[in-house]
Order: structure tokens, then sequence, then C-alpha cells
């Protein structure tokens, strides 16, 4: 089946928020926005093509697993059966896969990709670490093709409703051509100057995330084994400065024992382990990071697909 569809203009609003240049108006694309490929239709990456396609956009998706990318047919995607075949007159390519080898494999391997995306616009917004961002980028580079580095924060609910916030770094000319893609995923987005600042933004939140997290089920363990009511806690803490929306967000999950997930354990424990490696690779140090890390793949034994809360049960 030919995936090679004419291009349909998107029309809805676009904004480019930047640093001192908050929610300006982004100029329109001309003729129009690309045919955009979307690899990886998972937890994240399914509401975010999703979104992409009722927006107006052209999407064509892909994903290792077929049945993940099936239900987005309703939207309007085209789905494609091999990467490969999802590139083929795109303009503007969008990877959300687990990892950096699973996204090796997608643009290198047996039907990857690359050999069919020369010119293309490759913009890499799953959380991969620094390292296989960098070495992405050089495979880019040797490609001719151009390497966005544009990572996203928020969790599966914030996909579905297009407010992520995304954390963008690449080429500054790309910036136009982007906002319109962007707008329909994001409530937000920043640019933060070449590609790999993105990425390096996105260790930083999620390990600010992960110590949140872990402070919180500590917190709620420490006042339990003194004979006081976690949840006493956690409206003390509501009522002062110190609770903090995320935290009491988590406290009220942790106390509550419903680890429905909005962000898998797997997922946190994947990014912790890539801020400690890019904070050594720094010569620094994350020492909160480090330390919570035995505890939570402990964890992550038994709850590894259900929300970094689940850290509770064994704090």
């Amino acid at each position: 089946m030919s995936t090679d569809l004419p291009a349909r203009r998107h029309t809805a609003p676009r904004y480019d928020t930047t640093p001192g240049h908050a929610d300006r108006p982004a100029r329109r694309p001309e003729p129009a926005t690309p045919p955009i490929a979307f690899l990886g239709t998972g937890r994240m990456g399914g509401p975010m093509a999703a979104n992409l396609a009722r927006a107006g956009f052209d999407v064509r998706v892909w994903n290792r697993t077929a049945d993940r990318a099936a239900p987005l047919i309703a939207t309007g995607a085209v789905v494609a059966p091999t990467p490969a075949d999802a590139v083929r007159g795109a303009g503007i390519l969008i990877t959300m896969l687990t990892d950096g080898p699973a996204t090796d494999q997608a643009a290198t391997g047996p039907d990857g990709f690359l050999a069919a995306a020369p010119g293309m616009v490759w913009v890499q917004m799953g959380t991969i670490g620094a390292d296989w961002t960098a070495r992405l980028a050089r495979t880019a580079a040797r490609s001719g093709v151009t390497f966005v580095d544009a990572p996203v924060s928020g969790s599966e609910g914030p996909a579905r409703a297009g407010q992520l916030v995304v954390l963008a770094s690449g080429p500054e000319r790309r910036r136009t051509q982007l906002a319109p893609v962007f707008a329909a995923l994001a409530k937000a987005t920043v640019w933060l100057g070449p590609a790999g600042n993105g990425t390096n933004a996105k260790l930083v939140l999620n390990n600010w995330l992960v110590d949140l997290a872990e402070t919180t089920a500590e917190t709620l363990s420490f006042a339990r084994r003194l004979g006081l009511d976690p949840g006493a806690i956690v409206d003390l803490l509501q009522s002062t400065p110190l609770g903090s929306p995320y935290a009491m967000q988590k406290a009220a999950t942790m106390l509550t024992g419903d680890f429905t997930p909005a962000f898998a354990l797997r997922d946190a424990l994947k990014d912790a382990e890539l801020a400690v490696q890019a904070a050594q690779a720094s010569g620094t140090e994350l020492a909160l990071t480090q330390a919570l890390l035995p505890r939570w793949r402990h964890a992550a034994e038994r709850h590894a697909d259900d929300d970094l809360a689940a850290v509770y049960t064994t704090a």
C-alpha cells in the first residue's frame, strides 16, 4: 500500500515560546507543512501522533509492535510496515522510541529510515540520554539529515491533551518549520541552543522529578513508622510552601495505592540512570539520585509497569 499521500495544510494557531519571546505567533510555513513520519506509538507517542493527525497533518506511523499503531488509523494516520516506508515522501520525521538502541535500530537497521531520508528533518523526542543523542546526531549528519533534539516534559495525560513542553535544541533555521508541529503537541516550546541541550535539560528536570518522588516516599514512610498519620502530614505540607504540587500529587497516589501509570517506574528508573551517567561524564555526582537507584531497581522487579509512585511500597 502506497504511503505517498498529498500534504494537507495545517491551519491551527501556532505559537513558539522561546526565552524572552513568550507566546509569539509563528509564521505559517509555505506552501504547506510536509507529511510527518512518526515512529514509536507507545504510551506517549500514540497520543502525540494522534494529536498531529487530528490537527490536520498527514501522518505516517510505525511501531515495532504493529497492534499499538493500528488505533491511529481512526485519526487519519497511515500505518507503515517499516521505518523506511514511513519516511518515504515525508519531510519531517519524529522518533519517540524507548531508548537509544531502539532508535538506532529504527534508523540504521534492516528497513531503517536513514537510507530513505536524505534532506529530511529528524526530530528526536524520546528520552535516550546524552551519549545516544550525540551519537545519533553524528549519524544523521553523515546521512545528510538535519537533527533536532527535542524531548518533551510531561506524562501521558499532558500528551493526550496536547499540553506537553518541548525542550527543543538544534538549528535555529528550523524553528519556523517546526513551530506548527510543536504547537499541536505542546503548550510551550523552549529553544535551548545547539542539539544536545534539549536532552541535557530533560535529564536535569527528570532528575529533580525522581528525587522529589523518592523524598515523598521516604517522608510518608518516616511519618508512618513514627506512629503519625501520613495523610495528616500531607495535609500539613500542603498548608506550607514545602508542599510542591507534584510531590503532593504523588503522595496522594502513594497513599491510595492506585499505581495506574502516568509515568511508569521502568521509564523513571531509566531516566534516573541516564541522569547519573551524564553527571559522571560531566565530572560531577548526583549523590541523592545514585543512592535511590538500588531500591528503585528492587521496586521495579514487581512494579516496572506501574506508576513511579510504587516506590513507596519499598520505602
